[in-house]
């Protein structure tokens, strides 16, 4: 199998023969992270693994590669890509479900049914909101967070994409965990 940091460097350096030889390479693996994403998410939720994918990618530079330093920085990259996208939907439907493109409708109509809010929703944009402060204060931890929580890695797996070592993203992602429910617990009664 072809050494993918290498690749990453040709493509980062402007060959594109390296940009149409990544996708294929590394298609499979991003495809089985967004897919385990989203079976995670709420029933509503319409975007398939494959269109996160290739939103990934395309934010990602699709043909035009930055310089990626190595494996780990681009899916690094990539679980970023499908957290901000996964957000940006979810911040969607939820403005959705807090008025946005409703229509006047009468309050004493009999037939008036109100739905209730989808708390995965909710959920995922707290976590997003948190996870931003937390990488000021403990950046790998966040970065596991990521790879585990957006983009449905292992830790095993995301020990590996960070070049780190399985008990050290375990200890990461406990301590996270912990940081996570703690702010987010706060921010819920205020």
């Amino acid at each position: 199998m072809p050494d993918i940091t290498l690749i990453l460097n040709r493509a980062g350096k402007g060959d594109t023969s390296a940009a149409e030889e990544l996708l294929p390479l590394i298609y499979d693996e991003l495809r089985k992270l967004a897919a385990a994403k989203i079976a995670r998410e709420s029933r509503e939720y319409t975007l398939q693994a494959t269109a996160l994918v290739h939103e990934a990618w395309l934010r990602l530079g699709g043909e035009d590669q930055v310089d990626w330093q190595n494996r780990a920085h681009f899916f690094s990259a990539a679980a970023e890509a499908m957290r901000r996208i996964l957000i940006e939907g979810a911040r969607r439907r939820r403005a959705e479900r807090h008025g946005g493109g409703q229509e006047r409708v009468d309050v004493d109509d009999p037939s008036l049914v109100i739905a209730a809010p989808n708390g995965a929703d909710d959920e995922m944009v707290a976590v997003h909101e948190a996870l931003d402060r937390l990488q000021k204060g403990n950046a790998r931890a966040a970065e596991v967070v990521k790879l585990k929580y957006f983009v449905g890695l292992t830790l095993d797996e995301a020990a590996d994409v960070l070049g780190i070592a399985v008990p050290t993203a375990k200890r990461d992602w406990a301590y996270a965990r912990a940081w996570l429910y703690k702010e987010i617990g706060q921010g819920r009664r205020q």
